[in-house]
């Protein structure tokens, strides 16, 4: 017999959450293995758990659901995370989606729609649902093409490891000036922390032929 799917879910709005796991518990190929209310209650417990796929709201106390994201990944990588927002802006889908989450589902959808994103998620497939997916409309080129020149010789040397303030002395600038550079590029980008810029420019290519040992 198969093994039900273990999901988690960690919303700090208590009837939320509650709500889906009324839903989530009618399917017997799933199985709630408890609901939190913040970030750092999934890093603690995540191992205690043991689940396949977390359901993750993005604004909770004391660590957001982004951190969240980025900590259960680098902990435990075949979890698979499935970001549930009320938030349909592009800049909140594709910094969740750069931060390692598979799907992201916008809380007004149908609930049955939950579960088509657990299985697809399951099944390794990226999920987005309509109105997440409309948002991310493709845009022309290559996002990097937005970054002036000296951003993408910025985003390299951020990528490479080096602080503010290595960055401001091998290129001669305050480090009040990288600090403005820094957070446009993580605005145009969509992505809102050094570990998302790092992957970003492996991804894309920007680090090669640095001899980066990243």
């Amino acid at each position: 017999m198969t093994q039900p799917i273990r999901v988690l879910i960690v919303d700090d709005h208590p009837m939320v959450a509650q709500g889906i796991q009324s839903v989530l518990e009618s399917y017997p190929e799933l199985d709630v293995v408890g609901t939190l209310n913040n970030g750092r209650a999934v890093v603690e417990q995540l191992e205690t758990l043991n689940p396949d796929v977390i359901l993750m709201d993005l604004n909770m106390p004391e660590m957001g659901g982004l951190t969240a994201t980025e900590m259960v990944i680098e902990q435990r990588p075949g979890t698979r995370v499935l970001v549930l927002s009320m938030h349909d802006s592009p800049e909140y889908i594709s910094s969740a989606l750069s931060h390692g989450a598979m799907g992201y589902v916008l809380k007004d959808v149908p609930t049955d729609e939950i579960k088509l994103a657990i299985d697809a998620v399951m099944r390794g497939e990226q999920y987005l649902c309509t109105g997440a997916a409309g948002s991310l409309k493709p845009k022309p080129g290559d996002a990097r093409d937005a970054l002036t020149g000296r951003e993408q010789t910025i985003l390299l040397q951020l990528a490479q490891g080096k602080s503010n303030k290595q960055v401001a002395n091998e290129l001669d600038i305050s480090v009040r000036t990288v600090e403005t550079h820094r957070k446009n590029i993580k605005r145009k980008l969509g992505i809102s922390s050094t570990a998302g810029l790092t992957r970003y420019a492996m991804e894309h290519g920007v680090l090669q032929g640095t001899g980066s040992t990243l």
